[in-house]
């Protein structure tokens, strides 16, 4: 050391080091520095984290004295404690140099090389000479004598890294004896207790790893021990933490536990957050661990149970977006999901498979290895949500996605198999819903060629021998060839027999043999094949939990057998159990509504044909199921659709109506006919629903159910979407809010003045619909057709129509359809022989057996009112004008037609006549008039009506000035300038050409200038103030061919959205000549109208009735019964 007077003393910076690892391969918590000043002193650096690279920064700095000793032990060493150290842990580097050659390097920093094999560790340093004025920082030096317990430790540490270095079992005993000598010196309550048990755990977990130490539970239990001791918030918690999932995995990867994967799983999420990104820790060790326990816990093997999936979504939270497993860890979480719908029929598990599933495809790159295994995985989500709903556009994305998977995997691909079996099975359902026999003929050959991919002895090719089975059996339905069904049932025993006994998947096996023998035993009646049959489905119910999905199917398949044994044996008993089987499979409530609805219906049919009692009961299982199916659409349009889907609807109000009427309940009939008939107007009306009762004595009731209301309809109108995962999401959304929205129902039901709130009506409710004349509902059924009269007060009244049948009634409306076109094209004097004689059948065989009733009966006076609800084939026969077309027996004059007798009025439901009563309310709002006309319509709409103008003209003239008159025409008759109109105004006359859309009815609409105004928008709009409109437009009162019951069309649309009373059209308007009943009818509504009055809504029936007597030498007769009236 150079001297002088003036040295006082020499500053060491201790800078920061690298290339550093420790020799044991443990991980550190620290890293310091230790130097030995001399025989009795050493200096401690702080202990700093280890970085990813092997480096480590500190800054710290020493000060000694120029008298002390000239040579120094500088070592790097490893600390196993953040907090409170036991022992001075592992030697990393050691050398001796002296302040000399420290000093020879000036004021700069220079770099220290440690003699280490292998590796080169060094420090970074900086020393200085300081002058006595600048010393402010003394050394702060520990002695060099240790305790007992930090020798041994020491000691410990020695033999340990030995036992790495030349793996022999002798330094492994010698390092554990240390150990647990420590251990046994440092009991539960002493501040080292916590290390001295992580040493002795590491050092007998390697040799555990290395197979020289077999007890691994106690080491895992030390380990759990320390963890305890250092809870979060503890320096070496994080350490802990680590030391324990390790442990945890190598126990795991010897004995294949799961228990200790989801265990390591679970600590795996809490050490995560706390262990930064950078750190040694971290990148050397943690990411390893995870990415193990997270490549285990994504295997192939699907758990379904909610610890299953749970602890999928735990895996989730360890992959996020962008890291390498994040898209097969979605894959798995969704087919668990997927795997749970299936056992418990959870839609939610289903949506949001299909959501994950999306998201997986979303991710994969164009010819990413997987792509096709995500696409086959979110393929059968679709497909069990297409089982499950019914949704085509599902189908349709399932075959398409299967299509693409098989032309990814091409012909020589090992996963080929895969994609000719799922495409075959998604053809065989298309084929079920339409019928297109190319679809069963090609799903027949990819399960062929399937077959010969999986050769006796491949593990799945019993799925194949059950899906060519069952593709088979589909194609003998449609073209009864006796082979394809022998060879289906040679397939199913030779699946079966390939599924061993606890096979999770065999009660499928067991009834799709079922069906088929049931198909056979039908066809050639071999009583072996039933009894099988019933005994398979027996089988496969005795192995299925009482809530899983698949019993309906079991169920459903005993019920076929026993029906097909009844209808060859002729025993009662196997009818009682067929149709108690019906009934337990129409009710499983796991499964999805779309086959429940068959079943219920296949059922209707069954009781019908054999005169089983339980019809009604079935009838009444179709709406209740129908209602909550519908009830899952967000859309009118969608209801509809899914509606139209079945085959059925169109006959099972007047069915159902018909069957209670044989069975001598009316109230009944009358009840079943209007739940049946007003499914889709009282579903998207259930959210304008009235609360005023409600209001006054539970407000905050009130207020929630009328926020979810608005917030549920807000949801239901969002455009139809072409993105499919969009489309999904808003699905998801529209169920949860319609959940709390059904809760809040619920809540407002447990009140005991409310509990049927919103439930279909009782007859009690309905009767009100008569209260100011009765209701007379027409039931045209395929049983039997008849009128019920809803009278005032006092009991129904039946009237059997015993002279027409429904096909007599489906000529009636195909004759009036060609007669009216053929009056149209007469002249007004010519005679329209053909209409007359089709209303005198409507007034002897339909209306006369009425008008006797309530004449006779009823005493009902002249000049009543009457309502008219027509059902399936009556909506389209003008019952309104039927006509005797005779003179009186005295020849006194002319027998009166209805018309005469009665004012008719029309009602597409009792239950909309009732919500049109219930909205008059006393006049909140000035009454206003707005007459709208198009008679230019743009885009090729239809041909000009010239006489528009001249009606708006003729009809502002007519209404009183007091009713704030407004004309709305030309270029300003848009559809949002008619939309405008309807909303602000109380009176609407709308003159232009209408449109009925017979096959979507809600495209129904108005031709304006712009674009269409159509049914849907004017539904969408709620006008509570509204009152009157005149339809002088064609075809605004005439409903849709698939759902004629549902009358949906634009008349009642505009009394759905709050037009109390509505004129309307059955078909085409001549506007030359409709002028003339408009005038007549206005001219009769201003009568005995006070001055500075206004017009009063209810009296348009009595005014249209006027108006067509007044105006037959000006009209033809097929234009004055083009009108007709809808509501109060």
């Amino acid at each position: 050391m150079p001297g002088s007077a003036e040295i006082q003393s020499i500053r060491l910076e201790i800078i920061g080091a690298k290339n550093l690892r420790d020799p044991s391969k443990r991980v550190p918590a620290g890293i310091y520095v230790s130097i030995d000043v001399d025989s009795r002193r050493r200096w401690k650096s702080a202990i700093s984290v280890l970085s990813s690279d092997g480096s480590v920064a500190w800054g710290d700095t020493m000060t000694l004295s120029s008298h002390e000793s000239s040579v120094l032990s500088i070592e790097i060493r490893a600390s196993f404690e953040l907090d409170r150290t036991l022992g001075n842990g592992e030697i990393i580097g050691r050398l001796q140099t002296s302040w000399d050659e420290l000093l020879d390097h000036g004021d700069e920093q220079f770099e220290l090389s440690f003699p280490v094999r292998g590796v080169n560790p060094s420090l970074m340093l900086k020393a200085t000479v300081v002058h006595a004025s600048d010393n402010q920082d003394g050394a702060l030096l520990d002695p060099l004598v240790e305790c007992e317990i930090a020798r041994e430790t020491d000691a410990g540490h020695v033999r340990f890294s030995r036992y790495i270095r030349h793996e022999k079992v002798s330094h492994l005993n010698g390092a554990v004896e240390r150990f647990q000598l420590v251990l046994d010196r440092c009991p539960v309550d002493h501040p080292d207790h916590a290390a001295a048990l992580t040493n002795l755990a590491w050092a007998r977990l390697q040799g555990y790893i290395r197979n020289d130490l077999q007890d691994i539970d106690t080491t895992t239990s030390l380990f759990r021990e320390a963890l305890a001791l250092r809870p979060q918030g503890h320096p070496d918690h994080i350490l802990s933490l680590f030391y324990l999932i390790f442990a945890l995995i190598w126990r795991y990867s010897k004995e294949c536990t799961a228990v200790f994967i989801h265990e390591s799983l679970q600590l795996c999420c809490k050490l995560l957050p706390l262990c930064p990104e950078g750190t040694y820790l971290r990148s050397i060790s943690v990411d390893i661990a995870v990415d193990y326990v997270i490549a285990e816990c994504t295997n192939p093997q699907i758990d379904a149970s909610d610890e299953g999936i749970h602890l999928g979504r735990v895996v989730l939270e360890l992959c996020p977006l962008g890291q390498k497993h994040h898209a097969r860890t979605l894959d798995n979480l969704a087919r668990s999901l997927l795997a749970r719908f299936t056992q418990r029929g959870s839609i939610d598990d289903l949506e949001e498979s299909i959501q994950l599933g999306r998201e997986v495809i979303s991710l994969c790159p164009e010819g990413h290895s997987d792509s096709c295994l995500y696409l086959n995985n979110l393929a059968f989500s679709l497909q069990s949500r297409f089982d499950h709903q019914g949704k085509s556009h599902d189908l349709d994305e399932v075959i398409s996605m299967h299509e693409e998977a098989q032309r990814l995997w091409p012909v020589r691909h090992e996963s080929r198999d895969f994609s000719l079996d799922n495409l075959g099975r998604a053809l065989r359902t298309r084929f079920d819903e339409h019928g297109d026999v190319d679809d069963i003929n090609r799903a027949v050959s990819l399960h062929r060629e399937a077959l010969t991919l999986r050769p006796l002895g491949h593990p799945h090719r019993d799925n194949t021998l059950n899906n060519l089975a069952a593709a088979l059996q589909t194609r003998y339905g449609k073209l009864y060839v006796i082979e394809d069904l022998n060879e289906a049932i040679d397939l199913y025993r030779e699946s079966l027999r390939a599924r061993p006994l606890d096979h999770p998947e065999r009660h499928v096996h067991l009834y799709n043999l079922s069906s088929a023998l049931c198909s056979r035993f039908t066809q050639i009646r071999k009583n072996e094949d039933v009894e099988e049959a019933i005994r398979l489905c027996q089988e496969s119910l005795v192995v299925l939990p009482l809530l899983h999905p698949d019993r309906y199917f079991s169920l459903a398949w005993l019920q076929e057998a026993y029906l097909s044994r009844y209808q060859v044996q002729h025993n009662p008993a196997d009818l009682s159990l067929a149709v108690e089987n019906y009934r337990l499979a129409s009710r499983h409530p796991t499964q999805g509504f779309p086959q429940r609805i068959i079943q219920a219906c296949n059922w209707t049919i069954t009781a019908e044909q054999h005169g089983d009692g339980s019809s009604l009961e079935a009838y009444s299982t179709i709406f209740e199921l129908l209602d909550a199916h519908l009830g899952t659409r967000s859309s009118a349009t969608s209801r509809r659709e899914a509606a139209a889907a079945f085959h059925f609807p169109r006959s099972l109000p007047v069915d159902a109506a018909s069957c209670a009427i044989r069975s001598d309940n009316l109230r009944r009939a009358v009840e079943l006919v209007e739940q049946g008939r007003g499914q889709q107007w009282s579903l998207a009306s259930r959210l304008k629903t009235p609360v005023e009762d409600l209001e006054s004595g539970h407000p905050h009731l009130a207020r929630n159910f009328l926020e979810l209301s608005k917030r549920v309809s807000n949801a239901a109108q969002v455009a139809v979407m072409t993105d499919r995962a969009a489309a999904d999401q808003a699905a998801t959304e529209y169920r949860r809010l319609t959940a709390q929205w059904d809760a809040a129902v619920a809540e407002i039901r447990n009140l005991r003045a409310f509990s049927r709130f919103l439930l279909p009506p009782s007859f009690e409710d309905l009767q009100a619909a008569a209260r100011n004349g009765p209701v007379i509902i027409l039931i045209a059924s395929q049983y039997s057709c008849g009128a019920i009269v809803v009278p005032t007060s006092g009991e129904l009244h039946h009237i059997p129509l015993s002279s027409v049948t429904l096909i007599d009634l489906e000529n009636l409306k195909s004759r009036f359809a060609r007669a009216i076109q053929l009056a149209s094209q007469m002249g007004l004097t010519e005679s329209r022989t053909d209409l007359i004689v089709l209303l005198r059948i409507v007034w002897d065989n339909i209306m006369l057996p009425i008008v006797n009733v309530l004449e006779h009966v009823l005493e009902l006076k002249r000049g009543s009112r009457i309502w008219l609800c027509p059902t399936a084939a009556f909506t389209s026969i003008p019952l309104h004008a039927a006509h005797p077309f005779q003179t009186k027996a005295d020849r006194s004059g002319k027998e009166p037609c209805l018309e005469d007798l009665y004012i008719c009025s029309y009602t597409p439901t009792l239950s909309a006549l009732i919500r049109s009563r219930q909205m008059m309310k006393e006049r909140r709002v000035p009454p206003s008039f707005v007459a709208v006309g198009q008679g230019q319509p743009g885009g090729g709409n239809g041909k000009a009506l010239l006489a528009v103008d001249s009606e708006l003209e003729l009809v502002n003239k007519l209404v009183p000035a007091t009713a704030n008159r407004s004309t709305v025409s030309g270029d300003a008759a848009t559809r949002a300038g008619a939309l405008e109109a309807l909303e602000q105004n109380t009176w609407v006359h709308l003159a232009c050409h209408g449109k009925q859309d017979h096959k979507q009815p809600y495209d129904s609409h108005f031709v304006m200038k712009d674009a269409p105004l159509t049914l849907l928008d004017i539904m969408e709009k709620d006008i509570p103030h509204a009152e009157f409109a005149f339809l002088s437009a064609c075809h605004t009162a005439v409903g849709d061919e698939e759902t004629p019951d549902e009358v949906i069309h634009l008349a009642a649309g505009l009394q759905f959205s709050g037009f109390k009373s509505v004129i309307g059209t059955l078909w085409e308007v001549d506007d030359a000549v409709a002028k003339h009943v408009v005038e007549a009818f206005y001219e009769n509504m201003v009568k005995h109208v006070e001055d500075g009055g206004f017009m009063d809504c209810t009296k348009a029936a009595w005014a249209l009735n006027r108006a067509t007597h007044a105006v037959k030498t000006k009209v033809p007769l097929e234009q004055r019964m083009v009108f007709i009236h809808i509501g109060v």
